[in-house]
């Protein structure tokens, strides 16, 4: 008599929670499964309903199982409306790198919804939230960016934020924009840091 195969009870219950109702209401109750996969499973469904992106963004925040928080983030950018955005942008100020990461990723793919961000979060007090920005435009394909990353080299005072956005003008600027860049080498004389990512970005954009 052959062995009967038995299904494990993690297996069980992770086919039960499969086979329940995919309609919203049932997508959303399945985000608060003690199942990290139907937790998943139900995070990707989601993204067939654009109403659901509060309910996503408040499970991000209290999710604990990377497999799970990236599916969050895989719906949030297939739905890429205005609420995802208006969303995410504020948990740049998140403590949790994971959270911070994705939340950038995300907002890279969405340059004509992030646009109307960029200024407020170029500007804001906290010099981290401006180097997140520039990370943000170093993927962006959006025509501003040069621009506003030129605006940035020329006007702030914080030399990591300066730093950063030359570094990210080497990857989408030219000829054009050496006169800005020396004038951060002035603006940090003696610095061997500025120094070096100028001519860094020199070197790429008369090579490029």
């Amino acid at each position: 008599m052959g062995l009967i195969k038995k299904t494990p009870v993690s297996e069980v219950s992770y086919l039960d929670e499969r086979k329940r109702g995919r309609d919203l209401p049932s997508l959303l109750s399945g985000l608060d499964s003690a199942n990290p996969d139907a937790r998943r499973l139900n995070a990707r469904d989601l993204a067939a309903y654009p109403q659901a992106v509060p309910d996503l963004v408040a499970s991000l925040v209290i999710e604990e199982v990377s497999a799970v928080r990236e599916a969050i983030f895989s719906s949030l950018r297939r739905i890429g409306d205005a609420r995802v955005v208006n969303s995410l942008v504020p948990l740049l100020r998140s403590d949790d790198a994971e959270i911070r990461n994705g939340v950038i990723d995300v907002l890279k793919t969405l340059p004509e919804r992030v646009e109307g961000h960029i200024d407020g979060l170029l500007t804001d007090p906290d010099s981290d939230i401006r180097i997140f920005a520039i990370d943000i435009l170093q993927d962006l394909a959006h025509p501003m960016t040069p621009t506003w990353l030129e605006d940035v080299i020329r006007r702030d005072t914080h030399i990591n934020v300066v730093a950063s956005a030359v570094d990210r003008l080497a990857e989408v600027g030219d000829e054009g924009c050496f006169d800005t860049l020396e004038s951060a080498r002035n603006r940090f004389p003696g610095s061997a840091y500025m120094d070096f990512a100028i001519d860094t970005a020199i070197r790429r954009m008369t090579c490029a």
